[in-house]
This record gives C-alpha cells, structure tokens and sequence, in this order.
C-alpha cells in the first residue's frame, strides 16, 4: 500500500514544531482494499479511515470539484487513478502541499519548502477561492505562526479580498466559524487571527461588532493607543501572555463592545460602555453559536472591568456588591480568570505593557475575607428573608473594609 504523511504534519516537522496530528493518503486503492487490511471507516463526505493500531486517518487520494456555494459544495472524485500530485493540488497553501516518505524523503511539486523558508502563506491554485473556510484557515495559520514572521503572499492577499467582495465569504456556517476562532484563541498569537481578517475585509462580515471598533477614538492619557480597535488587539495579545484559557481570551477580545455605541459626540469619553456592549455581546454569541460559558464570563468582564481598575475607588459595599454580582462567593466561581482579562484590559495600553496591577490581588483577599465571616450572630437574630441578605452583606463590607485599609497603606 503507497501511504505518504501530508499537509501539516509535514509542515509542522520541517518546522521543527510539535506534531498535532498525522494524516496520510494513500494513493491506488479502494475502500474496499482498506476495510480488507482493517481499517475503519469515518469519511462521510469521502472515503477517509482509521489505521487499526495508531488510529492516525488515512484518506484515499482525490480530487474535488466546486459545485456550489460554501465549504460544502464541492463533488469528490476518489479512485485509485488520482495520483499524489493531484491529491496535493487540490489542498489550500503550498506549504501544506508536501508529502513525505517513511525515509524522510520530500515530495514537493508547488514548491512548499521554499515558501517555508520565506515564511509566506501562498495558495496552490486559483481554486483557493472556492471554499471560504481557507481565508479563516490563513487568519488560523497566522495566529499559530505569527511569532515565527510569517505572512500572506500579496497575491494570496489579494484572492482573500476577492473572495470577502465576491461574497463567497458570506457563505460560512456559524459552526465553521466558531471552531476556526477557537482554535485561534488557543494559538501563540491570537490577535494575528483577527487582524488578518480585518486586512481582508472579512472582519466587518464576520465579526462586524469587533470591526465597528477600529476608529473608535479613546482618552488618550488613558489610551495613548487612542484607537479602540488597537487597543483591543493589545489586551487580547496581553490576554494571551496571561492565560492559556480561550475564554479568557474571549472575554479580553469582547469587553470593550459598547465602545462602537457610544454617542460620537461624546467621544473620546465612553461613559456607560460597560452596559451599551451587552446586547451587541450577546448578537455575536446568539449567531456565532458560541458555547455558553464564554459568553458567561465575557459578559462579567464586560459589565465590570472599570469596577475592577477602580478597586481601591470603590467603598467597601460596593466592591462586596461587584463580587456578589460575579457570583465570587459561589464555589465554581471564575474569580480568577475575570480578574485576568481585566489585567490583560489594564496593560493593552500603548506603555502600560508592564505595570503592576495590585487590584487583583486586592480583590482576591477582599473576596477571601468576605468568605470567611461568622455568621453565627446573623443565626441568633431571628432574621428572615431579605434581612439575612443585607445581614450577610453587612458582614462582608466590614470584613472587606478591614482589608482595604491593609492594603492602601501600602499602596
């Protein structure tokens, strides 16, 4: 049986970068050959099996033919006249274009290497444009090697901004979408996935609530940045240094939503950002499909990551009241990753990349005493319904006021 490793496998080893995943074509067979010597079959759409022993997939070389819109519309043509080279055609980039052999040997008919080795993302063939997924598999290839000084080939560029024109781009199912930007979110550089969307144009079809940030002035002795799209590529970048959590990063990349909303006559102020943005957050969850426990999290940073900057502001009751709202004292409360988006907010700022940020740490020991109070007292009173609520609350406030006195005389 003639098997070779292709696409990223290959890649990712001339790299020299971890190995994800391997996938193999196998070239002059028939599925019935395959399931013959064991193998599984898992391919709806075309004949793609599992090995017996790795598991690894192994697809029958084929060849594909647009028959319509999207990433779906296309008829495949797989017998065991397809040769590798055909097979290699039909793939996105070059650089995904190369097989190997079990002695190391390359195969590479579209000239991978040397787009390697100029660290450029180029397409194989004018049927690059065919399947719009490919322009978020570039953005994706953008965030994972970004750090590696990669970029797009300037007529790939070209055939992505053809293709967002053209409205093929239109034509991405939510699912597709959403699972492309996770993936990117995981990536070293995820701020690269969504500016490679913007540079063509597919942004503002996508994600038109981010895009709608660009332009947006800020207060520049806050945001020496200035522009709100800027600065949300920085704290998603800074997001991304933090934490490995995606939503984390999620919530970074969607806080400053209601930043697009604000009256512009009265910017470069956007009071009331924290609540205008809910409704655009929850549009982009609603379309994109996006799992419920992002948008849970995204929404608290939304709501309140100026409460958080302004912690040692706030009065003892109110900062007990934003915890509660959080809900910091229940016991799967995500605390931790809200106090690490709204870092990421305060050191995406052009120069502030490297300031402390002591309010999390305040918050964190306010949330841990307020945790610990004696209730006893509240037990013994006979209290009922809400008197128990703003008894408890009381507790916390002292037990918070207590700590911020430690804290700002250090300050």
């Amino acid at each position: 049986m003639k098997a070779y490793l292709v696409g990223g496998a290959v890649r990712d080893t001339l790299l020299n970068f971890p190995v994800r995943e391997r996938d193999w074509v196998v070239i002059g067979e028939t599925p019935e050959a395959m399931l013959a010597r064991g193998y599984t079959e898992v391919g709806k759409d075309f004949p793609v099996f599992l090995h017996p022993e790795t598991k690894d997939e192994y697809a029958l070389a084929r060849i594909e033919r647009k028959t319509a819109h999207g990433y779906k519309g296309f008829a495949v043509h797989a017998t065991p006249d397809v040769c590798l080279e055909d097979d290699l055609l039909r793939r996105d980039l070059t650089i995904n274009a190369m097989a190997m052999l079990d002695n190391g040997e390359i195969i590479d008919p579209y000239g991978g290497q040397k787009d390697l080795k100029n660290k450029l993302f180029r397409h194989i063939s004018p049927a690059f444009c065919e399947d719009p997924v490919r322009v978020l598999r570039i953005a994706r290839f953008c965030a994972r090697y970004h750090h590696l000084g990669f970029s797009i080939a300037p007529e790939t560029q070209q055939l992505m901004q053809a293709m967002v024109a053209d409205g093929e781009i239109d034509h991405l199912v939510p699912e597709r979408v959403w699972a492309e930007t996770a993936k990117a979110l995981a990536e070293q550089s995820p701020a690269a996935y969504f500016q490679a969307l913007r540079n063509c144009g597919a942004l503002q079809r996508i994600f038109p609530e981010i895009d709608a940030l660009f332009g947006v002035p800020q207060t520049a002795s806050y945001h020496p940045e200035i522009d709100t799209g800027i600065h949300t590529l920085m704290v998603l970048e800074q997001a991304a240094l933090l934490s490995d959590k995606t939503t984390v990063r999620f919530a970074a990349l969607t806080h400053d939503l209601g930043k697009a909303l604000t009256p512009p006559e009265n910017w470069p102020s956007h009071h009331g950002h924290e609540t205008l943005g809910i409704n655009a957050l929850k549009t982009l969850c609603r379309r994109l499909r996006v799992p419920n426990h992002y948008q849970k999290l995204a929404l608290q940073v939304m709501q309140y990551h100026t409460h958080c900057h302004r912690a040692f502001e706030l009065k003892p009751g109110t900062l007990c009241d934003t915890l509660s709202s959080i809900g910091a004292f229940k016991a799967n409360n995500q605390l931790q990753d809200f106090l690490l988006a709204c870092e990421a907010d305060a050191k995406g700022r052009l120069g502030f990349e490297n300031h402390a940020y002591p309010q999390a740490e305040y918050y964190l020991a306010a949330q841990k005493a307020a945790k610990c109070i004696d209730s006893s007292a509240i037990n013994n009173d006979n209290l009922q319904g809400k008197e128990i609520g703003i008894a408890i609350r009381n507790l916390r406030a002292k037990e918070i006021s207590l700590v911020k006195k430690q804290f700002t005389t250090h300050l």
